[in-house]
């Protein structure tokens, strides 16, 4: 009888050697297209968020437009400048979880956690979504399978990074270079023309239903910050960054800054020159392309790379939250399987726990962008204001040379920020917002109620204290089921012997004639080790052997179990063996206290 198959370990095939590791980490060109896709592909939504508000007060409020924009891009130079402070004082990674936790105590350390969280998750679904909506106002057939579009989007992704974040970043480069390279030949070749090269989509007729006062262009202002999600992402990521981090980190900031920044002011000037106002069928990117380049091949190759650089925005998720989600395992905030890694790199459960969570929120919403959008937004100016705070306690507490600048640099960003979430959150409310509000309190519970479980195990496991010398018992018994008289069974004994004081064989059999044959055959061998046949009438393997145990260790004698399994040489034939071993195991487990030890005997074949 043969119990079933041995878990492989999974080992690097050939070790790495010192620094060698690092390979796999990014460069600043790598991070850009790694961590940064999320706020460069915003240009796709930012600008027409504002549009589509500053339009309720009619075609004349879009000149609007670009001081919002100005504004915007200012706000964005001073979170550039403080994620930079973030990266030097946070070389780990945490973005404002770092910054909460050491700065402003544990409550603010979970909410800036939790926001992050829904944060990360809703860019995978707001860039998927709206990847796939773009890609469907190119090719019309997919309109009605937006959700398997994202779906395969989102395995595609998930596949790539479970390989490395490194090769991730490396498949990203070309579409990031295109994108960019696309957003500001539309700036250069639209500001070059007096008047646009053609026009897309159906006009449609504009109601002013609004003044245009203080409270309209705070509503387009905090709509149009939807562009400066994703800025966070880098300072959260720096753990993946080839040495030096910090230098690498902060010049990936810097660069990302830079771009986001020219790309939403050249677009915002185009808006307002070209009086640009939403169309039926097109979204406003749209019609500045094709204001630039015409309706020829390249205006058919941008908005393929615009769709494809808003699906692989989502990338700037898969880099970021792993990495959050590791420090909250190292913290006892979640399961401490998060904060492993596999032979490369990469927190693979945190990826698999992004793709669900995503998944589950496409499917709950359709792939419909515009269920998420009033989402998007909310948690991560959370996390703005919490890191610019945080920072502003840091200097005050530190002092160090040029506190005071840094610190009123950093208040303004916060005061900025905090404001725009206020009003993104009353005016979003009851449209989809009020579930952010239930999310975030939600998973700071479940942060709590985890690290309060850790802190009992510990308590009651006398973490850190020297516990009493070990106790010496009765001789141990070392119990070894076996099927026949074999190799397999020579094996296992030859390590029981090694283990324990004293050694018994144990066999399940329902044939009488069977159990005789087995008993003759073992007398011939003789091995020095008694055999107890267990009659099982049911032909039931696992109870037998479990009752046998525990009446073995009623007596309080120290008691394992060594289960031999047969592992081939090949994977294909692994389904060729069965799983007793592991099913065994398993119920032992479960069912008693012993020590269960599984030993494989390797095939060559």
């Amino acid at each position: 009888m043969t119990f079933g198959l041995a878990r492989r370990d999974v080992r690097p095939k050939v070790p790495l050697r010192h620094g060698e590791g690092d390979k796999h980490r990014l460069t600043s060109l790598e991070g850009l297209a790694a961590l940064s896709l999320d706020a460069l592909s915003s240009v796709a939504y930012g600008p027409e968020a504002i549009v589509l508000v500053l339009v309720a007060a009619g075609t004349g409020a879009l000149t609007a437009t670009l001081p919002i924009t100005l504004v915007i891009a200012a706000l964005l130079a001073v979170l550039v400048v403080s994620y930079g402070q973030v990266i030097a004082v946070h070389p780990d990674g945490g973005g404002a979880y770092a910054v909460a936790k050491k700065d402003l105590g544990a409550r603010t350390s979970l909410l800036a956690a939790a926001s992050l969280v829904v944060d990360y998750v809703l860019t995978v679904a707001v860039s998927l979504a709206a990847g796939a909506a773009a890609l469907a106002s190119a090719f019309p057939a997919l309109s009605s399978h937006l959700l398997a579009v994202c779906l395969i989007g989102l395995v595609l992704l998930t596949a790539v990074n479970l390989w490395g974040i490194a090769e991730s970043a490396r498949v990203l480069m070309l579409p990031t270079v295109l994108f960019i390279v696309s957003i500001l030949g539309i700036v250069v070749i639209g500001l070059l023309r007096s008047h646009p090269a053609a026009m897309v989509g159906s006009a449609q007729p504009v109601h002013a239903t609004e003044a245009l006062g203080v409270l309209l262009i705070l509503k387009a202002f905090s709509a149009g910050c939807s562009a400066l999600t994703g800025v966070e992402a880098i300072a959260n990521g720096v753990p993946t960054f080839r040495e030096p981090r910090v230098k690498r980190a902060q010049r990936t900031e810097l660069m990302l800054g830079a771009l986001l920044g020219l790309m939403l002011v050249g677009l915002a000037v185009l808006i307002r020159r070209d009086h640009v106002a939403p169309r039926g069928g097109v979204t406003v990117l749209a019609q500045l392309t094709a204001g630039s380049y015409g309706t020829g091949w390249a205006y058919y190759a941008t908005n393929i790379v615009v769709t494809l650089v808003l699906l692989f925005a989502a990338n700037t998720s898969f880099g970021g939250l792993p990495v959050l989600m590791s420090l909250l395992a190292r913290d006892h905030r979640l399961p401490h399987l998060f904060g492993l890694r596999a032979e490369r790199p990469v927190y693979r459960y945190g990826v698999l726990a992004l793709a669900l969570l995503s998944a589950a929120l496409l499917i709950a919403v359709g792939a419909n962008t515009q269920k998420l959008i009033p989402l998007f937004a909310i948690g991560v100016f959370i996390g703005f204001s919490i890191s610019q705070i945080g920072l502003v306690r840091h200097w005050a507490v530190q002092r160090p040379p040029g506190w005071l600048r840094r610190a009123v640099v950093n208040g303004t960003g916060a005061l900025l920020t905090t404001l725009a979430c206020l009003v993104l959150l009353t005016t979003k409310f009851l449209e989809g917002a009020w579930v952010v509000v239930v999310a975030v309190p939600l998973l700071m519970l479940m942060f709590a109620r985890i690290q309060r479980y850790y802190t009992a195990v510990g308590a009651e496991l006398e973490l850190g204290k020297i516990p009493p010398l070990p106790l010496r018992t009765a001789k141990s018994l070392v119990i070894v089921p076996i099927g026949d008289v074999s190799k397999l069974a020579q094996h296992a004994l030859t390590a029981a012997l090694a283990l324990g004081d004293e050694v018994v064989a144990v066999a399940v059999h329902a044939d009488p004639d069977k159990a005789q044959a087995l008993r003759e055959t073992w007398d011939r061998w003789n091995p020095g080790v008694r055999l107890d046949i267990l009659d099982s009438p049911h032909r039931s393997l696992v109870e037998p052997i479990v009752e046998y145990v525990q009446h073995a260790g009623s007596g309080g004698r120290q008691i394992a179990v060594l289960i031999p399994e047969v592992e081939p040489k090949h994977r294909r034939y692994e389904i060729l063996q069965n799983q007793r071993g592991i099913l065994l195991a398993t119920v032992l487990r479960a069912r008693t206290d012993v020590v269960v030890c599984m030993l494989p005997y390797r095939l060559s074949l």
